[in-house]
C-alpha cells in the first residue's frame, strides 16, 4: 500500500498556530485513494527541519511528499511549481536564525521543480470549490528552505518518491487578528489537501494548460 506524508509547521511570528499541521493532522492515519497517510510536524527552523525531514524519508519511505506551510497573505490554496536554492530570512526563525543569502545546498543546483502535477491538482481545487492556483514562488523562508531539502534529498539519493510543496492561507481566527487579510476556512483546507493527495496517486503526467502569470 502507497505511503503520503504530508508535513505542517510548527507555529511562527507570534501565531497561536500553524494552519499548515491544524490541516495535515486531521489527515493523520486515514486511508485515501489506497493509501496511507502519515502526517508529521516540522520545526520552523532552518537546518533542523531538513533534518528531520531526512530521517522521515529514511524511515517512512514515502511515495509521495506533499509538504505544507502558511502563506499570510495569500487568498487560495498555491501549488508551488519551484524550490530555490537560496535562504534568505526577513525574519528570524524559531531559534532565532535570520540566515541571508545562504544556499541551502552548497553543491546543489540553483532549483528544483516540483514533481507533483501541479496543474492537475490546481484544476481538481477549483472543479471541488476550492481556491486554488499555481505559484511561481515558495518564498525564501523555511517553506522554501524545507520544499528544496525534500527535493535535493529525492534527487541525491535517487528516490521514487514524488515531492512538492503547498502554500495555505490563514485560518478565519487568524486573519481576524489581521485585518484585511484573506483566510480559508480549516474544512476547505483539508478537503483541498484530500484532493490534491487523491490527484496525485492517481496522475502520472500533469496537464498542459495554462498556470503562468505575467508578475
Amino acid at each position: 500500500m502507497p505511503t503520503v506524508l504530508v508535513t505542517g509547521f510548527d507555529p511562527f511570528e507570534n501565531e497561536p498556530i500553524n494552519p499548515s499541521w491544524e490541516a495535515v493532522r486531521t489527515l493523520d492515519g486515514q486511508g485515501i485513494a489506497g493509501a496511507d497517510i502519515v502526517a508529521r510536524q516540522l520545526p520552523t527552523i532552518f537546518g533542523e527541519s531538513n533534518k528531520v525531514l531526512g530521517k522521515l524519508l529514511q524511515t517512512l519511505q514515502p511515495d509521495v511528499v506533499i509538504a505544507v506551510g502558511q502563506a499570510g497573505g495569500r487568498a487560495e490554496m498555491a501549488v508551488e511549481r519551484i524550490a530555490i536554492n537560496v535562504d534568505d530570512a526577513r525574519i528570524a526563525d524559531n531559534a532565532g536564525k535570520q540566515p541571508i543569502d545562504i544556499a541551502i545546498a552548497s553543491d546543489g543546483p540553483a532549483a528544483y521543480f516540483s514533481t507533483l502535477p501541479i496543474k492537475t491538482i490546481v484544476r481538481e481545487l477549483r472543479a471541488g470549490g476550492v481556491p486554488a492556483s499555481v505559484s511561481q514562488t515558495a518564498g525564501t523562508f523555511v517553506c522554501n528552505h524545507v520544499f528544496y531539502g525534500l527535493m535535493h534529498a529525492i534527487a541525491r539519493h535517487k528516490l521514487p518518491t514524488r515531492g512538492g510543496f503547498i502554500h495555505i492561507p490563514y485560518l478565519p481566527s487568524q486573519a481576524a487578528k489581521h485585518p484585511g487579510q484573506p483566510s480559508m476556512a480549516h474544512d476547505t483546507i483539508v478537503a483541498g489537501l484530500r484532493i490534491a493527495i487523491e490527484t496525485t496517486l492517481r496522475t502520472l503526467h500533469d496537464v498542459r494548460e495554462t498556470g503562468g502569470q505575467l508578475h
